[in-house]
Formats: structure tokens, sequence, C-alpha cells
């Protein structure tokens, strides 16, 4: 059997890519929630919140360590496996990364360490400024990604001469058409993400009985928060379909497997689309709903997947069931809120068992949802890396062969399981030892090294 290279280096990227993303969005939200932790430690003097500060350093550690990890093979690959696509986007990729590398490494390196390592080691309002610096790292790494991202989505700003991109407008380029609606997309998941942890593992606690009045409080935020930020997530996340729609449509019909280009298009709640018959199988929907949601007209056009030829078409069954899967776990999200509301009487949500069960199981949600988000946005921009200008096809290493793609491909799939594995177990043992076992270490001889030191357990 030949094995294709582009397939495999397609499924190796997405792997690295999707086992990546989940750290990032965790530690953006966290690195704020820190913030505010610190900041109402700096403000009260009260030794409940650098406790609770404490306690999500630790997790922020080992999830900061695991993200390193993981992120540095996604750079590496473009030479590996894309490298002609490295060489044709190098003018403006290139660039982008180094403007990360300079504006957000070089102030979360400067600040992580007092962030990690400073309690008890420097003034409260200095430790808090730390956090309030790496959170805003945070951010600023995340609008470069995300630019440059954005920009193979909707590239703006260059012109192609044998080849190559070369940049005639950096503010067209960085500011392009779906980037703000990319960015707040993805910095409220950010803060979903991290809310929904923290309301999780609070909720385990409150479970076990353990420092109760402390995590009630975590927790009680946190359900404030999600009550504001969920719906205004899903509000954003309209907005980036309108966009989508003006400047990917083949993305939307893919989306909502839509084949033929016209109004009153149902929402389809379930069907097996087949590219090959170019029809869908078993639907079930509600009538023109779609065009309602899509244009907000109910008698509304939606474009069709057979205006491009099958071969610019991407594999609609991911696109359409990956974007059900994104907007089921939004809905969850949003009722699960709404409960919360509901149980604020007499403080009941940190009472009622069920519900924070249900909080527990909800941890994994944005996770979920994030990925979903992820497999839409990226396998629904299929055939091209750029959009509408270069494909994946062209963007392969010329030399690569089907063995080196399947080699890279198992020896990725099995550090990472490994690395996930320690860090997973690691981190469990950390979230055990609670807000109780916290303690200060303030002479030099158990000063943490590194960032997986901050987390004060044992591994063994």
């Amino acid at each position: 059997m030949e094995l294709d290279p582009l397939l495999l280096s397609r499924i190796q990227f997405a792997f690295v890519v999707s086992f990546h993303a989940i750290f990032p969005v965790f530690t953006i939200g966290l690195a704020s929630y820190l913030a505010l932790i610190y900041g109402l430690a700096f403000k009260t003097n009260d030794p409940k919140w650098e406790r609770l500060g404490a306690f999500w350093t630790q997790v922020f550690a080992v999830v900061f360590g695991m993200g390193v990890v993981s992120g540095i093979v996604m750079a590496f690959q473009f030479g590996t496996n894309w490298s002609n696509f490295a060489l044709a986007t190098a003018n403006f990729l290139g660039p982008m990364l180094s403007y990360e590398v300079i504006t957000a490494f070089f102030l979360e390196a400067a600040f992580l360490g007092v962030l990690l390592f400073g309690r008890g080691k420097v003034p409260n309002g200095v430790h808090f400024f730390a956090a309030l610096m790496v959170s805003i790292g945070t951010f600023i790494s995340s609008f470069w990604i995300l630019s440059a991202n954005s920009w193979m989505q909707t590239p703006a700003g260059v012109e192609v001469r044998d080849g190559i991109y070369h940049v005639v407008d950096w503010s067209a380029a960085i500011f392009n058409a779906s980037f703000p609606y990319r960015f707040m997309h993805m910095a409220l998941a950010s803060f979903i993400t991290g809310s929904f942890v923290v309301a999780g593992v609070s909720a385990w606690f409150l479970i076990q009985k353990r420092d109760v009045d402390l995590h009630r409080k975590a927790l009680s935020m946190c359900l404030w928060l999600l009550l504001i930020i969920t719906p205004l997530q899903a509000v954003v996340g309209d907005f980036h379909g309108l966009n989508t729609l003006e400047h990917q449509p083949t993305k939307v019909a893919a989306m909502e497997a839509n084949w033929e280009t016209q109004s009153n298009v149902p929402l389809l709640l379930f069907a097996w689309p087949d590219k090959e018959q170019q029809t869908n199988h078993f639907e079930v929907g509600i009538p023109s709903m779609a065009s309602l949601i899509l244009t907000h007209d109910w008698d509304g056009e939606v474009p069709g997947l057979k205006e491009v030829p099958p071969e610019e078409q991407p594999y609609v069954p991911i696109v359409f069931w990956s974007f059900r899967v994104m907007v089921a776990m939004g809905v969850l999200m949003i009722i699960t809120a709404i409960i919360g509301l509901a149980l604020r009487p007499k403080r009941a949500y940190m009472r009622t068992r069920w519900y924070l069960q249900s909080l527990r199981l909800m941890t994994l949600s944005p996770f979920i949802a994030v990925l979903a988000g992820w497999f839409v946005t990226e396998a629904g921009r299929a055939p091209y890396l750029v959009y509408g200008m270069m494909t994946h096809a062209e963007g392969l290493t010329p030399s690569l062969t089907g063995g080196m793609a399947l080699f890279t491909l198992i020896g990725y799939f099995l550090v990472y399981a490994c690395v996930f594995a320690a860090g997973a177990y690691y981190l469990t043992r950390v979230i055990r030892m609670g807000t109780e076992d916290t303690h200060q270490t303030h002479d030099d001889k158990h000063r943490a090294k590194r960032p997986l030191s901050a987390a004060e357990a044992s591994f063994d």
C-alpha cells in the first residue's frame, strides 16, 4: 500500500496542533484569573486569596510546562513537512512569529519567574504586577498567532511574485478581515475554559467538604463570569459566522452540509453528508432556521458546496459534525451557567450535589468545544493552506515520502502520549493536595528552579 505523504502530514499537524491548543486556551484564562486573585490578595491583605492564588499557580506551572513542550514541535514541522509553504509565506509569517517572541515571550520570561517563584520573596504588590504582566503577555502572544492564522483564512495585504508572498500593506495583513472576530472568539473561549476548570475543581472540593469557604468564593466568582460570557460567546460566534459567510462561503456551506445555493435552508440537526454523491442522507432539520441564523432572514440565501468543484470542497462530514459538537457544548455551558443563577438563593449552588457533579463533568466541555472549533476552522479551509491562494499539496515538502511522514507521526504520538500521561498524573496529584497543603518555602534550599518545580508536589 502506497502511503500518501500529504494525508499523513495533515494528520500529523492536526494531531500536534490539537494536542497543543488545549494548553494555551487554558493558561490564557488561568493567567487572567491569577491576576485577579493576586489583585484581591494585595487589596484586601486576606491570606485566603493568597492561598487560592498559590494553589492555582501550581496548576498553572504544570499546564504551562506541558504547553511549552508541545508547542515547540509546531514551528519545527513547517520546515520538515511544509517547506514550500514556509518559503512562500516567510516574508509575513516569519516576522509575525518574531514579533510574538519579542513582545510576548520576553515579557512573560521577565515576570513568569516572579509569579512562579516569587511568593514570599517579593512584596504582594510586585507579585500582583508580575501576574498581571504574565496575563497581558499571554494575550499579546495570542494576538500574533491568531493574526497569522486569520491571514491564512482571509489573506490580505500581500502580492505574489515568483511564488513568494510579499507584504505590501502590513496593516491590512495583520488586521485582516477575519482577525477581530477570531481573536475575540478565542479570548472568550480562554476565559470560559479557565472558568469551567476552576468551577469544576472548586465543585470537587465542595463535595469533599475541603476548605469550603475558600472554594465557595472561587465557584461563585466563576459562575457570575460564566453567566455573562457564555451568552456573549454565542453573540460573538454569530458575528464570526456572518464574517465567514462573506469571506469563506464554502466553509459555511460545509458547516451546514448545504450542497445547492438556495433560500429557506433548514438547520440540520442530523444528516450524513455524502461527498461522492454530493447529497445528504437521513436528514433531520428545522425548516428555514439555517437561513435565519446565517443571514438573519427566514428567506436568506445560503451558498452551496456545488458552487466550487468537488476537489475544492472540504471534507464535509468533519466540518459538519465538528460544528455541531461545538454548538452543543456551547449550549450546555450556557444552560449550566443559567442553572447556577437559579440556585443562587441561599447559596444552594454550593450544596446541590447533582449540580456540583455536573460542574465536574463540564470541566471538559470547553476543551471539546475548542478542539471542535479548530477542526471547523482548519478542515473547513481545505484544500487551501492560504485560502484561495495555496493548496496543501502546493505547500508540502517536495522530498517528503509517505514512510518519513508515518515515522514522525508515530513518534509524535508516542512522545505526546507520554507527556500527556505524565502531566495529567502530576496535575491530578497537585489538585488532590488542595489548598490546605499549600505552603510557602522561603529558604533558598527549597526554592524552585523550573516551572514544573513550582508545583509543590512530588512526582513519585
